[in-house]
C-alpha cells in the first residue's frame, strides 16, 4: 500500500498533482490501518493469544451459528484468498477451534464450524481486542469523530 502512494506522489508532470492536504491524507489513509492492526496484534500476542485472523475468523464462525459456513463464504466475508484460508483453517482445526464436516448439499463440499473451545477462545480475545480498539483508537477520538470519519470513509469506499 506504501507503494501506491509512491506512485501517486511521483506522476508525471502532464497530470493534475495532488495538493499538500491530499498527499498527507492518502499517506495517512494508508499507514494508519497498518499501525492500528500492528497494535492490536501485539496485544493479543502480549496476552498469548492467537493473531487477529483468528479473531475475525471466529467472530464469522460464531455468527454463522451451529449450522456452520462454507469456507468460500469464510473467505469472501474476510477478505482473504483461498490458500490463506485454507491455511487458517487448519491451524484452527488443529488447535480444535473449528471443526470441519461434510456439506449435505455439496458432497465434495465441507462446512466449518465454531467448537466450544473456538467459543471459549473468543471470549478471551474479545476482551484484549476491544481494549486494544479503545486505547489506539477510540480514545484517540474526539466527539463526534467517529461517526465523521466513519462518514468519509463510506464515501470513498463508495467509489
Amino acid at each position: 500500500m506504501v507503494l501506491l502512494f509512491a506512485r501517486y506522489v511521483s506522476m508525471s508532470e502532464t497530470t493534475t498533482q495532488p495538493g499538500d492536504a491530499t498527499s498527507a491524507a492518502w499517506s495517512r489513509l494508508i499507514r494508519v490501518p497498518q499501525v492500528l492492526l500492528a497494535q492490536t496484534e501485539a496485544a493479543l500476542r502480549d496476552e498469548g493469544l492467537p493473531p487477529l485472523g483468528w479473531y475475525d475468523a471466529l467472530v464469522a464462525l460464531r455468527r454463522a451459528g451451529e449450522a456452520g459456513i462454507r469456507p468460500f463464504e469464510l473467505q469472501r466475508e474476510l477478505g482473504l484468498e483461498q490458500y490463506n484460508i485454507s491455511r487458517l483453517l487448519d491451524r484452527m482445526v488443529a488447535k480444535g477451534a473449528v471443526q470441519r464436516r461434510r456439506c449435505d448439499a455439496d458432497a465434495r463440499g465441507q462446512v466449518v464450524r465454531i467448537t466450544a473451545e473456538g467459543r471459549a477462545m473468543l471470549n478471551r480475545m474479545l476482551p484484549v481486542y476491544r481494549g486494544a480498539v479503545r486505547r489506539h483508537f477510540a480514545d484517540r477520538l474526539g466527539p463526534g469523530d467517529a461517526a465523521a470519519l466513519a462518514q468519509i470513509l463510506a464515501r470513498l469506499e463508495g467509489g
